[in-house]
């Protein structure tokens, strides 16, 4: 599992990566010492769990922990803080589990494996069954032109970006304002999330490649797409385990 270490207390940051790295299967991928670093680095790096101080600066751990979990694949939260009185507020604000400076071993160890239960990164791709045809058949874009309707099957992928989110389809691209969730919760089964951003039509993913520069970057080739289509580290093992049932090929040269 992918943890990111939060805390104003370099000796603590410290303490806590040499702790995991004695756990096999965790990985300390990034590390901050204050609120707005940490919420930049959980959104670069998308952790499996977040090791998060309670009392910081400007930005405190409760502050970050109310918003990344808005995010729509939240890592788990594991409050570290010298002061007890801070649990009622720690569980109010989302946390999976609690732990009082000086952190023992046996009891982090103990919270990460029951946050690695319940993380939400182990859920099957889709629970619906296959075949299953969509809730809805189209979406709906107001354009210069009027009101445009595009069918679910020339849909090739939704990308959000801030306000908007894109709708690339066979003959073109459109603009619509409906968050991701929403779509996705709608058109399952026929498209995966493959980023925070990304949603794509399964039937259109043609591989997976490497990034040339960062090889822990993935890249995903979609049919009918001028370009690449980013894949989350969190989505990975969803991507990959979608191609091996799928029979499609992965190029990863």
């Amino acid at each position: 599992m992918r943890v990111v270490i939060v805390d104003d207390e370099p000796l603590a940051r410290e303490r806590l990566r040499r702790l995991i790295a004695e756990f096999p299967g965790y990985e300390v991928v990034g590390e901050a010492g204050d609120g707005e670093s940490a919420l930049e680095i959980i959104r670069e790096e998308e952790p499996d769990v977040v090791l998060l101080d309670v009392r910081m600066g400007m930005v405190d751990g409760l502050q970050v922990a109310r918003a990344i979990t808005e995010e729509e694949m939240p890592p788990a939260i594991i409050f570290i803080t010298a002061y007890p009185e801070h649990a009622l507020s720690a569980f109010d604000a989302q946390a999976d589990a609690y732990l009082l400076k000086p952190v023992r071993k046996e009891k982090l160890r103990e919270a990460l494996q029951r946050v690695r239960k319940l993380s939400r990164a182990q859920k099957p791709v889709s629970s619906a069954a296959p075949g299953a045809r969509p809730k809805r058949e189209f979406v709906l874009a107001t354009t210069r032109e009027g009101l445009v309707r595009v069918p679910v099957d020339d849909i090739v992928y939704f990308l959000a970006d801030q306000k908007y989110t894109t709708v690339c389809h066979l003959h073109g691209e459109v603009l619509i304002e409906e968050s991701l969730k929403t779509l996705e919760d709608d058109f399952s089964p026929w498209f995966l999330r493959v980023h925070r951003k990304a949603l794509v039509a399964t039937r259109f993913i043609a591989g997976l490649e490497r990034g040339k520069t960062d090889e822990s970057q993935h890249w995903l080739r979609v049919r009918h797409a001028p370009t690449l289509l980013p894949v989350s580290r969190r989505r990975l093992a969803e991507v990959r385990r979608f191609l091996t049932d799928d029979g499609s090929e992965e190029d990863l040269d």
